[in-house]
């Protein structure tokens, strides 16, 4: 059968064989594959089906198709909202262990499917999944969908985000943003299997926005208070 490559992978190979992707396997597949068909189970919708693994030794997962939109508060908040379905999904099964929920932590447009209604119904790439808490994903969401624009253009998305999912504690949320662009930016600048980012200057845009939530970290966090009581 014909494997076509498909793009944005810097760390695997992916193709596309009809209507399946094959990766490759790597430590964390077993945690991933039983998240997969727990998703599967629930009837989640919102992760590709895991199919097992094929004569070439990489796990056979559904293709998912769809396309990245321009950005919208609608799409915004509707990103929150699939975020909350598969944490609670998770929220108290053996998957998370001891932590809130597991948390998918690579969440971004690229990982994102979008239907022709430019509703997100899926995020895809699963390989970085673990226990953790629920702010770590929702601060990854608002670090990689909210464009960095005026501060109060981006406070409004940061207030979007926490509003769809319903996330009451805020007061961490630009500290979580700031603790995942640092951790990122360390690991494509030490990495050797980062080495593609790394060519990409993909660890200079890191910084740069590790710079600019450090500069307006007053403001944004002002902004997230909620309104004092009447």
């Amino acid at each position: 059968m014909n494997e076509t490559p498909l793009p944005g992978g810097f760390i695997n190979e992916v193709v596309r064989i009809g209507d399946t992707v094959r990766r490759p396997l790597h430590a964390r597949s077993p945690f991933v594959h039983r998240l997969l068909l727990h998703f599967e189970r629930q009837g989640w919708r919102g992760a590709p089906r895991y199919l097992g693994v094929d004569g070439k030794g990489r796990e056979v997962l559904a293709f998912v198709d769809g396309h990245v939109p321009a950005r919208s508060s609608e799409g915004l908040a509707a990103v929150a909202r699939l975020v909350r379905e598969f944490h609670d999904l998770t929220a108290g099964t053996d998957l998370a262990g001891d932590q809130e929920v597991v948390c998918h932590n690579d969440l971004s447009p690229k990982n994102t499917v979008y239907r022709d209604d430019h509703v997100p119904f899926a995020f895809i790439d699963w390989d970085l999944a673990a226990p953790g808490k629920r702010i770590h994903d929702i601060a990854h969401v608002c670090w990689q969908y909210v464009d960095l624009e005026d501060p109060p253009v981006v406070a409004e998305g940061l207030r979007t985000v926490c509003d769809a999912y319903g996330l009451d504690d805020r007061g961490r949320l630009v500290e979580t943003i700031l603790w995942w662009q640092d951790r990122c930016a360390h690991g494509i600048e030490t990495d050797p299997a980062l080495a593609g980012l790394r060519e990409s200057g993909a660890g200079r845009s890191v910084r740069a926005a590790h710079t600019w939530f450090t500069e307006h970290r007053a403001e944004l966090e002002a902004a997230l208070k909620p309104p004092p009581a009447p």
